[in-house]
């Protein structure tokens, strides 16, 4: 399932869904049954309990996981609402999640701390992450977000 970004969200979902194990990319991993935060002692513990139990090594455990590329681009705009209401900036994450389908994504939010907003894909390829940040970056460029 995914959240909004943050733990508060992961938590938010896992409360509500009754769901015991989630996380972030990050490395925020939230263990239910013992905290409603991210520990990283925690998630380390949880994990030597992996790989004691199934007898596998780390290495092995960790083969099973596919890891996509990443390409995110921070991008210094006039407004942060204005660029992630704008219609055709929309349209135009719409259409990579579109072209993505299953086989990636798409995240497109403001930054917190500064007049930034962040475009990140994740794909199967570096190239193809690229040409679908780019093509939202010009986007919000071509509408006049962009701070030069």
């Amino acid at each position: 399932v995914a959240t909004k970004v943050g733990d508060r969200f992961v938590l938010e979902e896992m409360l509500l869904n009754e769901y015991d194990f989630g996380g972030e990319q990050s490395g925020h991993i939230i263990f239910r049954d013992f905290a409603t935060t991210g520990d990283g002692q925690l998630t380390a513990v949880q994990l030597l309990n992996v790989i004691r139990e199934s007898g596998k090594s780390l290495k092995t455990l960790a083969s099973e996981i596919e890891i996509f590329p990443q390409v995110l681009k921070n991008v210094r705009v006039t407004s942060k609402q204005e660029t992630l209401e704008d219609a055709d900036v929309q349209a135009a994450v719409q259409k990579v999640a579109d072209a993505l389908g299953d086989t990636g994504r798409i995240l497109v939010r403001q930054s917190g701390t500064e007049p930034v907003i962040r475009v990140m894909v994740e794909a199967e390829s570096d190239e193809i992450c690229e040409c679908h940040v780019d093509s939202v970056v010009s986007v919000i460029k071509a509408k006049g977000h962009m701070c030069e």
